[in-house]
């Protein structure tokens, strides 16, 4: 039987996905974390970790459920609590960096919730500029474009939100590019943070609150309703809505999917099932994203890797792919021309290199 998308049964060439140019839109400060950096951080500031974080990495994990997510926050909060200096964070940012530049990344927005660290490192607003400085120093140390996402707790109360929408209003155009809204979709109302994301769209931020990943469609819904959604952070759950799906794509809406976590949470069995064909027929603008690496186990050319052996996309579709991230991206726009020549030179190459 022929290879599928084959003519003869002639495998299809495979280019190298470590050298496409891409970005990457969807990933998380603490989540950002190698490993073997845990494993030394920890052993440095004398944190115990569990097993799961150590022997079973990546750990087993499932959010269907509300124990499978007290467990992934848990595992969550014991990796953050191995920050504890100046140092720790500028090493998390710079090889955060440099492991989106071997991946091909050139763009990278890296979503914190300052209020998670501010306790530790002088209140929210000195840990933000701290934030900001080293990822200036990691920018050009990689040799990539980075911005950040400040990103508020739906877990934590409305005021909060607007706390760290007015920080992150503070820096527009000053590094930070985007206000979101992260955490377990089935708690907080989601309408209630509507004030924060005012505050930060009057100060030219974009607007990128997750939804559609643990709850269905309707939680696309009411972040395109209430939080005016510029891109959802996951969105996939849009497919079991048609008519929503449909109203994604006129409005333009990207939709960050992160496949290994979508897995790895619960949202789906297995990689087959995320919907990223479907999604892509309909005229979605799709953004492959890591997420949480961390806990994972994959980083951002993975995502590609992962799509391209489950659904046995061609280059093509892959170039397309990261075409639509370098789009959705708020990079400037000289170097989103310039990705997308490079984009371009990639697929017209040939197959000197295959992965």
């Amino acid at each position: 039987m022929p290879a599928p998308g084959s003519p003869g049964g002639r495998p299809r060439p495979r280019r190298n996905l470590q050298t496409l140019p891409k970005a990457h839109l969807h990933l998380h400060f603490t989540g950002s974390m190698r490993h073997s950096t845990l494993v030394e951080l920890a052993a440095k500031h004398d944190v115990p970790l569990p097993d799961a974080l150590v022997e079973d990495w990546p750990p087993h994990l499932s959010a269907a459920d509300e124990k499978g997510w007290f467990r992934f926050q848990r595992l969550y909060d014991i990796a953050r609590s191995v920050l504890r200096t100046p140092e720790d964070v500028r090493r998390l940012v710079m090889e955060a960096a440099l492991d989106d530049a071997a991946d091909g990344g050139r763009w990278l927005e890296l979503q914190v919730d300052p209020s998670g660290y501010g306790g530790l490192f002088g209140g929210i607003t000195a840990f933000t500029e701290l934030v900001l400085d080293a990822v200036d120093e990691a920018a050009r140390a990689a040799g990539i474009g980075m911005a950040v996402v400040i990103a508020a707790n739906r877990t934590r109360h409305p005021l909060d939100a607007r706390t760290l929408a007015r920080l992150a209003a503070q820096y527009a155009g000053r590094g930070v590019v985007a206000f979101g809204l992260s955490n377990d979709e089935r708690r907080g109302r989601t309408e209630e943070f509507e004030r924060a994301f005012a505050i930060a769209r009057r100060a030219g931020l974009r607007s990128v609150p997750h939804g559609g990943e643990l709850l269905g469609p309707e939680s696309v819904r009411r972040v395109l309703d209430h939080l005016g959604a510029d891109r959802i952070g996951h969105g996939v759950r849009s497919v079991e809505d048609p008519a929503l799906l449909e109203e994604v794509v006129r409005r333009g809406i990207a939709l960050e999917v992160c496949p290994t976590s979508n897995v790895s949470l619960g949202v789906y069995s297995d990689l087959t099932s995320v919907p990223v064909p479907t999604l892509l027929e309909a005229g979605a603008t799709v953004a492959l994203g890591a997420d949480d690496p961390l806990l994972f186990g994959s980083r951002l050319a993975g995502q590609y890797a992962t799509v391209r052996a489950a659904h046995d996309l061609s280059d093509a579709d892959l170039a397309r792919l990261a075409r639509m991230s370098v789009d959705a991206s708020c990079a400037p726009d000289s170097l989103k021309r310039e990705l997308a020549r490079e984009i371009d030179d990639w697929l017209a190459a040939p197959v000197t290199d295959p992965e």
